[in-house]
């Protein structure tokens, strides 16, 4: 049976909380949907989503290596910027930097586990996947 994981930008579109018996959910994921929670109720459903996930050994948790492979990742995305314009670090949008790392780490970590990374974030994670070879599906394909 084929695995799968949902990025925050497909869970957030689409208004996923239920995942069917096949999803893992990220604590990635989860880290930023609690920490961009509307108000503490939310924060706390987000939480016992966690704590069920981790409970049943379907919560996907970076390791030590996760975290190397990471910052490689991030430094030849960097890179690739830096040789497209001659040199320059291109000027990237107010959080891009953060929102790449998570989803690098979401990459990552999902290829650990063998897992398809459902995601609306189509072109960072084709950027991603030439440096880490992780399977991903686009959301409005995987959901119709």
């Amino acid at each position: 049976m084929s695995l799968y994981t949902v990025d925050t930008s497909a869970i957030i579109s689409r208004k996923l909380l239920d995942l069917p018996n096949n999803f893992l959910f990220s604590s990635v994921v989860l880290m930023e949907l609690m920490a961009s929670a509307s108000d503490e109720s939310r924060r706390r459903t987000y939480e016992n989503i966690y704590r069920s996930y981790q409970k049943d050994d379907a919560l996907i948790v970076p390791e030590t290596e996760d975290w190397l492979m990471t910052s490689k990742v991030l430094f030849w995305l960097t890179k690739g910027r830096r040789k497209s314009t001659k040199g320059k670090t291109p000027r990237l949008r107010p959080g891009a930097t953060q929102r790449m790392a998570m989803d690098v780490m979401l990459a990552v970590s999902a290829r650990r586990w063998r897992t398809t990374v459902i995601t609306e974030n189509w072109d960072d994670f084709k950027a991603i996947q030439n440096y880490c070879d992780v399977k991903i599906v686009r959301a409005s394909g995987f959901f119709g």
